[in-house]
C-alpha cells in the first residue's frame, strides 16, 4: 500500500493520499490548499485518482476538492450531513457514505467510522486494520473544536469514548499538525491526550472549556 501523509497550507492541515500498488488506483483524503503537492506524489507513485474522501465539510478541508474534481474526474465521498457542502461548489459526482460503509480503493478496504461532536459530517477512515485518519475529530494530543456552528460537545465525548476503545496499536493521522509528533497511535493518546483522559463526560467538559 502507499500512503502518504501531506503538510498543506498555513492552518498546519494534512491531506493524504491511498494508493494500491498493483492497481494504481488512488484516494485522496481532505484535498486543500497546496493541490501540486498532492498531485505530484500521485504522479511520482503513477496513481490514478478516483476517489475523493473528505472527513468533514469544514473549508479548509474542501477547499481544493472542485479543482482536484475537475482534473481527476473523481468521485466524492462525503456523509450524508456534509453533502449540500459538496453540491455547493458545483459538484453531482457524489457518493453519500455513513456508518459501516466500506470503500474500496483498489484492494484496500476502508471503513467508514461516523464521529460527529466536531461537526455533524466527521468520519473517521480505518484503513486496513491499522490506520485511522480522523480529521478534527480527534488531534495527537488534542480533539477537535465543538463552540462553533455544529458542535457538539456530547457527541464529540461519544465518538472519542469509541475512539479510545479501538485497538492501541492502531495508527492515528489526524486532520492538523497540532501534536508533538504528526501521526501517533490510540495508546499513545490514551496516555498522553487530555481529552481522552478524562474519567467521565463532566471532567471531559471541564477541560474543554478550560
Amino acid at each position: 500500500m502507499i500512503f502518504e501523509q501531506i503538510p498543506v497550507g498555513q492552518m498546519q492541515n494534512f491531506a493524504y493520499v491511498i494508493g494500491d500498488e498493483k492497481t494504481k488506483e488512488a484516494a485522496v483524503v481532505d484535498p486543500a490548499w497546496e493541490l501540486s503537492k498532492i498531485l505530484n506524489i500521485a504522479k511520482k507513485h503513477s496513481l490514478k485518482m478516483n476517489k475523493i474522501l473528505i472527513t468533514h465539510a469544514d473549508f479548509d478541508h474542501i477547499e481544493g476538492v472542485k479543482e482536484i474534481f475537475d482534473i481527476t474526474n473523481a468521485a466524492v465521498y462525503v456523509h450524508k450531513n456534509g453533502e449540500k457542502d459538496i453540491r455547493n461548489l458545483g459538484i453531482k459526482k457524489i457518493k453519500t457514505i455513513d456508518e459501516g460503509d466500506e470503500i474500496d480503493v483498489g484492494k484496500i478496504k476502508i471503513s467508514v467510522l461516523h464521529t460527529p461532536g466536531h461537526k455533524p459530517s466527521c468520519v473517521c477512515f480505518l484503513i486496513g486494520t491499522d490506520k485511522l485518519i480522523t480529521g478534527d475529530t480527534l488531534f495527537v494530543e488534542g480533539c477537535g473544536r465543538v463552540d462553533m456552528r455544529g458542535g457538539d460537545i456530547k457527541k464529540q465525548w461519544e465518538s472519542l469514548q469509541r475512539l479510545k476503545d479501538m485497538d492501541e496499536n492502531i495508527k492515528v493521522y489526524p486532520g492538523h499538525d497540532y501534536g508533538s509528533i504528526q501521526h501517533s497511535t490510540i495508546k499513545h493518546e490514551k496516555e498522553n491526550n487530555p481529552f481522552l483522559r478524562c474519567g467521565s463526560f463532566e471532567e471531559f467538559g471541564s477541560v474543554r472549556q478550560s
